[in-house]
């Protein structure tokens, strides 16, 4: 009877100690994404998420939220902007509502090789950009996370400009996709990534474009057969949240953040392109036509103009970008 009791009491000392481990986080982020749970993106959000949490010895709870719960990545970045304790995984597109200039980050066909983007990422060029960041209101923990290049889905082949001339594609609301579709002579129309599955079902759109992972995650394939891997942009998305609240951190607990947003980054990419081929077999193995034989040099030189559509850049940005590309 004794031991019994001896053993209840400590079964109940365990369940108190496990219980306030659980309450014991001073922080709690939630880190929001559009995405599905089966993508690089929300791989390597659990990931930073966990490991903020064990260098944090659970100081930071990061709670991640998939398939926009917490609403569009434009709300999400607003409500960062207005100092709540939320993260969003986002892009230089949606960026630059905030900083005009990072928005050429997501311009057509800028890197020849994805590699190439870590001599943006060591630039003073982007140290600038990240500062003016901070100004307006958002601090960027990651800058390195691959998100892939992204291709054309459809019900046809699409090797040339002449092939998407007229078509109805659906983009994200920024302006980058926005000039980019319609230099290549289609017909742009903005629809929430949540929103793109019942879009191309009920033809309100023909097509979308996005990286292989994404649209795989989202079964886009059940509703159109054919991806032609156009490698329009190649993305690379940002772990960000509000510099207000970041502020309020313990100056450890914000170089956490960041060190995990670099660690987070770096196996972002690895899985994007880790799962290429694996996505490529798959769609393959569903019976989807993958169209390889795309004249890439026609798109260049079709959407070459975007990058003199935005007035409200700094003059000369372009080819500062491409200089640096260049060393």
């Amino acid at each position: 009877m004794q031991n019994r009791l001896a053993g209840l009491v400590l079964g109940g000392a365990l369940v108190l100690a496990g219980w306030a481990n659980a309450q014991a986080a001073d922080y709690t982020i939630r880190l929001a994404h559009s995405l599905s749970t089966s993508e690089p993106a929300h791989l390597a959000a659990e990931f930073f998420a966990a490991n903020v949490n064990e260098r944090s010895e659970g100081r930071i709870e990061i709670e991640v939220f998939p398939g926009e719960q917490l609403g569009s990545g434009k709300d999400v970045n607003e409500m960062i902007r207005q100092g709540a304790n939320v993260m969003n995984i986002t892009d230089p597109g949606y960026l630059s509502d905030y900083v005009p200039d990072v928005g050429v980050l997501n311009g057509p066909y800028l890197l020849a090789d994805y590699r190439d983007f870590q001599k943006i990422l060591d630039s003073e060029w982007l140290a600038e950009i990240d500062q003016q960041l901070v100004d307006a209101g958002i601090r960027v923990v990651s800058y390195n996370n691959l998100f892939g290049a992204r291709h054309m889905l459809a019900d046809t082949a699409i090797r040339t400009p002449a092939d998407i001339e007229g078509v109805t594609v659906r983009v994200p609301p920024n302006q980058m996709w926005l000039a980019t579709f319609e230099a290549m002579g289609a017909r742009p129309t903005t629809v929430q990534w949540s929103e793109v599955y019942t879009a191309l079902s009920q033809n309100v759109v023909a097509a979308a474009e996005a990286p292989l992972g994404s649209l795989w995650g989202s079964k886009l394939h059940e509703v159109k057969n054919t991806i032609s891997m156009t490698g329009h942009f190649t993305a690379w998305v940002n772990f960000i949240m509000s510099e207000q609240f970041f502020q309020t951190l313990p100056v450890d607990l914000q170089v956490v953040l960041l060190d995990e947003g670099l660690r987070a980054g770096d196996e972002m990419t690895r899985l994007t392109i880790e799962k290429q081929d694996e996505y490529l077999g798959l769609f393959r193995d569903a019976g989807i036509t993958i169209v390889e034989d795309v004249d890439v040099g026609a798109f260049q030189e079709a959407t070459a103009s975007v990058y003199e559509a935005f007035p409200e850049w700094t003059p000369g940005l372009h080819k500062e970008i491409q200089a640096i590309l260049a060393q």
